[in-house]
């Protein structure tokens, strides 16, 4: 029988190709049953899930079929769920978690792999229109952060951005290290009111202008935002409502995964071929956190592979809505 605090467990110990692609096939044949949304899907695309031998072949259930479907395990019936920020008279998604647990230490595990322990930093929050709307991801994400790292100063910041750069002032005057997320825009306006001359300090834009600003491409941004903070690199997030799981870029664009993660490029003319390394594509996830909704998840997103796990996000599918958290197209 499928035990899902077991199952994450092994998840958390991949190491290689191999050990992710049993773990791969056996979720896969998990959620094949039982999410019977995913189980629809595969009837409809006439897969016979025993035929899948490799994490390639298996099919991906477009991140659309959230907006009008529960997709979640049968056996489950959650009550506690994550919305998509959406835009005015869009349709939102809605993530339901039956156990926000592994959520939570996903995204711990997930932080720690890239940035060490949440105890080292101060975590500052600048996430308006997250925080005015209820059932945001990142704004739990942040909240969990915080917890774990225990710092007194850390905190969210709306519009109050005259508060935000005075604890930035104290914090930098102690040498504490500084972890500073905020939604694109917010981060804009922030430093081009009080900029300033970093050091020992990570600043992440999660995307989106939601409206506020003009849209700019992704190295007008960074190249703004480096100039405003004095820094060298702007550190980016790739996630969305539908994942359990993050990937971070430090700079240059290319986003990376945890070992229990797994990004796939699909040509552009056959969703159910592979691009090669370097082709630009629809980004693919595989994230094995998502135990009790679906772990294979085919994205309205542009991208390419780097190298192993490594990607650069391009932008989006030009026939599909616009993301409250909007990816912006590399030129």
């Amino acid at each position: 029988m499928f035990n899902s605090t077991d199952f994450w467990r092994r998840a958390c110990e991949i190491e290689g190709e191999d050990s992710f692609n049993e773990c791969a096939l056996e979720l896969f044949r998990y959620q094949s049953v039982h999410v019977k949304v995913y189980k629809e899907y595969l009837g409809l695309l006439h897969k016979d899930p025993s035929s899948i031998k490799h994490f390639s072949e298996i099919p991906f259930l477009p991140v659309s079929l959230f907006k009008n479907n529960v997709v979640t395990d049968q056996h489950e019936t959650p009550d506690f769920f994550f919305t998509s920020s959406g835009t005015t008279g869009q349709i939102t998604s809605k993530h339901y978690l039956a156990d926000p647990k592994i959520y939570e230490d996903s995204l711990l595990k997930c932080f720690t792999h890239f940035y060490g322990d949440p105890s080292h930093y101060c975590f500052l929050a600048l996430l308006p229109s997250y925080l005015e709307r209820s059932g945001s991801s990142l704004v739990y994400m942040m909240e969990k952060l915080i917890l774990s790292g225990g710092h007194p100063m850390s905190g969210f910041f709306l519009h109050n951005h005259e508060e935000l750069a005075q604890r930035m002032k104290v914090l930098s005057q102690n040498n504490e290290k500084i972890f500073l997320l905020g939604v694109t825009y917010a981060l804009l306006d922030f430093f081009e009111k009080y900029p300033m001359q970093l050091s020992n300090v990570v600043v992440m834009e999660t995307g989106g202008m939601k409206g506020k600003r003009k849209e700019l491409v992704k190295s007008e941004i960074h190249e703004l935002l480096t100039k405003g903070a004095g820094l060298k690199n702007i550190h980016s997030e790739y996630g969305m409502t539908e994942l359990l799981s993050q990937s971070y870029s430090t700079g240059a664009g290319i986003f990376s995964c945890t070992p229990w993660m797994k990004i796939l490029i699909s040509d552009l003319h056959d969703p159910f071929s592979q691009a090669k390394t370097g082709e630009t594509g629809i980004i693919k996830v595989i994230d094995l956190a998502n135990i009790h909704s679906c772990a294979f998840l085919e994205t309205q997103d542009l991208g390419r592979i780097v190298s192993d796990n490594n990607f650069e996000v391009l932008g989006r599918m030009d026939h599909s809505e616009l993301r409250g958290c909007n990816l912006l197209v590399v030129q």
